[in-house]
């Protein structure tokens, strides 16, 4: 298995297959003008359009070598906003698709430079706008399956706290850590002026920390990524250190 990833990465392309089509057909039942409450100021169209360009930078930046400057950002002449994000979601699927995972690619996070890395960022970059756009259309959210969502948990908390905030320059107030368990998985993740970094652990280090976050494994990563309430998981201890590690995420994945 390629890099941090905690699924096979033949998963990882399916994910990305199933929930774009996922994506499209929700797409059809609304206006690309309705407004997506997960993402404020965001519309449906808007969300459709930063998934396709996204596809397309990411393709730019592994045959490239590095992150582009210029790529195509929205529908060309003529083309359907739904072409767009399709033909960004085959070009990018069929680059993935012809290199081992564990070849080398070049990517933002020194712990995995390999295609497998991209094949994780993008199925859950897929997963987390679906729930997006399900909610601009009003409709319910689709459940992630439970082996997708444990590894969405381990990179919001590893790659995107750990990661994605120290290379922000960003940082705690309070010096503290929050435990997180769901499915026989365990995490802590510590932040504070001096430090930003979360692991894997065991369920008696993560019972230790300051706060204890439980839940479904579906529920704990939209949670993560700011796409479910405060009522979706369960927090034990003062809660502080809890709200930190919301704060903390939605700068580090805005």
């Amino acid at each position: 298995m390629a890099g941090q990833a905690m699924i096979d990465q033949g998963r990882f392309l399916e994910v990305i297959g199933a929930e774009t089509e996922l994506m499209a057909q929700v797409a059809h039942t609304a206006s690309a003008d309705a407004p997506v409450p997960t993402c404020p100021g965001w519309t449906l169209g808007e969300v459709l359009r930063h998934v396709g360009s996204v596809y397309r930078v990411t393709r730019r930046w592994i045959t490239d070598g590095r992150r582009p400057e210029h790529w195509q950002r929205k529908p060309g002449p003529g083309q359907t906003l739904d072409e767009y994000f399709r033909e960004g979601r085959d070009e990018l699927v069929a680059e993935l698709s012809a290199h081992d995972p564990d070849e080398l690619a070049p990517t933002w996070w020194p712990a995995d430079r390999s295609y497998g890395f991209w094949r994780r960022r993008m199925a859950h970059e897929t997963t987390i706008h679906r729930i997006d756009a399900e909610s601009a259309a009003g409709r319910d959210v689709s459940e992630i399956p439970e082996d997708v969502a444990v590894d969405g948990i381990d990179e919001a908390l590893v790659l995107w706290f750990g990661q994605r905030l120290p290379l922000l320059g960003l940082s705690g107030t309070k010096t503290g850590s929050v435990g997180v368990r769901t499915a026989g998985h365990t995490w802590i993740a510590r932040a504070g002026p001096t430090e930003t970094v979360a692991w894997r652990c065991s369920a008696d280090e993560a019972q230790r920390a300051d706060d204890l976050i439980t839940g479904k494994p579906d529920k704990i990563y939209r949670w993560l990524w700011g796409r479910a309430g405060p009522t979706a998981v369960t927090v034990s201890g003062d809660q502080d250190m809890a709200g930190q590690l919301w704060a903390l995420l939605r700068l580090a994945t805005r």
